[in-house]
């Protein structure tokens, strides 16, 4: 009779808790996994992810790894059309991926576990990196209007884009005084 009544109280709960298995990523159970990503940002790309990569969702997934979610989705860049995809480490977007020509020419990360040369990572201070904006920054663009991106020292592929408060003209880049509390929102990888 005990045994009916826990089985009555577990099979709700293990009912419930089958109906989740198919959620679970089961891929960060393997013992290479256990101690995070190997994503980092090069001279070469985002982890095995570069400008050779098609801009395929497969070819992508490969070369990262199996560790993200992929999503695609479509903008206009210039009165174009272009293609891109999100890779998602669970609900939050860490990585946006653009291409032109067929593959890979532009990484986004956002995920502050895929660290840049030097240590730098999302929400690394404008201090930590640079003493003045002038010869290293220029008012960002486009989507990154609102920031100013910088390029990585010694670096013909990476940049950083700060963003943080400043009451200034929208038009103009913060100075040095206003910059050095800003925190790199995006490591940019460009082919």
């Amino acid at each position: 009779m005990k045994s009916i009544r826990i089985l009555a109280c577990a099979l709700p709960l293990a009912l419930t808790g089958c109906s989740t298995l198919s959620a679970i990523n089961w891929s960060a159970a393997y013992p290479w996994n256990w101690f995070g990503s190997s994503a980092a940002v090069s001279e070469k790309g985002v982890g095995d992810l570069n400008g050779s990569t098609p801009l395929d969702e497969k070819a992508i997934s490969d070369a990262l790894g199996g560790d993200y979610r992929l999503r695609s989705g479509m903008k206009t860049n210039n009165g174009a059309v272009v293609r891109y995809f999100e890779a998602m480490k669970g609900d939050t977007v860490a990585l946006v991926i653009n291409g032109d020509a067929g593959s890979v020419s532009r990484i986004d990360v956002l995920d502050s576990k895929v660290p840049a040369p030097e240590g730098v990572n999302v929400g690394t201070p404008f201090s930590a990196i640079y003493s003045k904006a002038f010869g290293n920054c220029q008012k960002g663009s486009g989507d990154d209007a609102a920031g100013v991106e910088c390029k990585a020292k010694d670096s013909q592929h990476i940049s950083y884009l700060f963003t943080g408060s400043w009451s200034g003209p929208v038009e103009l880049m913060p100075p040095d005084d206003a910059l050095k509390n800003w925190k790199v929102s995006k490591i940019i990888w460009r082919r």
